[in-house]
């Protein structure tokens, strides 16, 4: 009698059952995807080789458990740092071991020593430089290394970085319409509005994240004699720059103008980009020279107010990190308290020719294996990679009307199992009960 087939199916039912239940089960899971058994049929061999015409089944096996790794829905989160990948990758995480595993569940943190974790403690890697200056940054290393946000601050930065950095540059506009004051009668005092047209100033920093204020006039000139230009006075705190000729304030520079455009014209200008040399005794922070150059060639004069509509430097005070976010591309993002953005990192991603191939470890992670491939990294949207959306999370695949109709389809089949050994046993009552 044939009770094989029976229990074969009533087994390959029960394993059904068993993946469809975890499936539900993890309906909720982040980063989670459902899988599906893969089942196959038995027959017997003969011991020499044979095939025979009346081979009859020996009934079923479960072949594989596989995984279905399509993407999941994403939903926003209230955590910058947790991510949802759109497309193909998993996450690298280094376990407590020191081996690597891999996940698509994107819920992390900040541990206690700024290292990004997921709910396991366990690191997140990607491409990372370590500075000798104890800080981190995104320089397009290729060598994994666990993600860090450094806890410590930066430090301040002075203006023009000892003459080496970029420039004070300003933008704006001088009215065309303005009339020139009359210098024999008001010459240039910063203390009399009236000896000159329009007055600005920019924030610089000395080397110890002190600011102090720049401040330049501007004067137009007798359009008779200097048509298009304004002489430019530079003071520095309130103080005017030492100039023996100038008691009242440093003559920087002249700017001139084109007639028919506006623009700035070289030509016409002397003195430019003004060049800004403070030393540490006039700062009185004791901090070092402070040296830069302070660009106006942006400058215009048209029939507009005089006004700056931009003032850049590349100077600033030191700051404590004040969030952290990650950009589509992966790039790690610390935004400082004193208004800087610096790139920590980039997160990597990994793809696997067979994902199939993949162990589970549970807890979201899968392992490499020979039948997955070696895995391939790269950042996010290189090669095959996905992109990242940072503050959301990618939910579980599970499609549950589906795992509930499979699961009345599994009862049937359990059932109707059940019934063809019920059938057999009433076959082989039969036969015992003849005389």
């Amino acid at each position: 009698m044939g009770f094989q087939q029976g229990l074969s199916g009533l087994g390959a039912s029960s394993r059904a059952l068993d993946v469809i239940s975890s499936n539900v089960a993890n309906s909720g899971t982040v980063g989670f995807k459902a899988s599906s058994a893969v089942f196959a049929d038995t027959f017997a061999s003969a011991m020499t080789g044979g095939v025979s015409n009346l081979q009859v089944g020996m009934g079923g096996n479960t072949l594989a458990v596989r995984q279905s790794f399509t993407q999941g829905a994403t939903t926003s989160t209230n955590n910058p740092l947790d991510m949802a990948i759109a497309g193909n990758g998993f996450f690298v995480v280094e376990r407590s071991n020191g081996s690597d595993a891999y996940s698509r569940n994107g819920q992390f943190d900040l541990d206690k020593d700024g290292y990004i974790v997921n709910s396991l403690g366990e690191r997140l890697q990607g491409y990372q430089t370590a500075n000798a200056d104890g800080s981190v940054s995104f320089l397009g290393s290729t060598t994994p290394r666990s993600i860090l946000v450094p806890p410590d601050g930066i430090s301040a930065k002075a203006t023009g970085n000892g003459g080496l950095g970029d420039p004070v540059a300003i933008r704006g506009n001088l009215d065309s319409a303005a009339k020139a004051p009359d210098i024999t009668i008001n010459p240039f005092a910063i203390t009399d509005p009236s000896s000159y047209n329009y007055t600005t100033s920019a924030t610089v920093y000395d080397s110890l994240g002190n600011d102090h204020s720049l401040s330049m006039f501007f004067v137009k000139q007798d359009p008779t004699t200097a048509p298009n230009e304004w002489d430019v006075y530079v003071t520095f705190d309130g103080v005017a720059l030492a100039a023996p000729d100038t008691p009242a304030g440093t003559l920087a520079s002249r700017i001139g103008f084109n007639s028919s455009t506006g623009s700035f014209d070289t030509a016409l200008s002397t003195g430019i980009p003004i060049s800004v040399l403070v030393d540490k005794a006039t700062l009185g922070t004791g901090a070092a020279n402070l040296q830069f150059d302070v660009d106006l060639s942006s400058f215009t004069q048209r029939r507009s107010a005089s006004a700056v509509l931009e003032i850049t430097q590349d100077g600033s005070p030191p700051g404590e990190i004040a969030s952290v976010s990650v950009s589509s591309s992966g790039i790690v993002q610390g935004r400082y308290t004193n208004g800087e953005t610096r790139d920590l990192g980039q997160v990597i991603l990994a793809t696997f020719r067979n994902p199939n191939g993949l162990v589970s470890l549970g807890d979201n992670l899968w392992a490499e294996t020979i039948d997955s491939g070696q895995a391939a990294i790269a950042g996010p949207g290189e090669g095959l990679n996905g992109s990242i959306g940072s503050g959301r999370v990618e939910e579980s695949n599970v499609d549950m009307s589906q795992e509930l109709v499979n699961m009345i389809i599994q009862q049937r089949n359990y059932q109707a199992n059940a019934q063809s050994i019920k059938t057999q046993d009433q076959i082989l009552q039969t036969l015992i009960n003849l005389r």
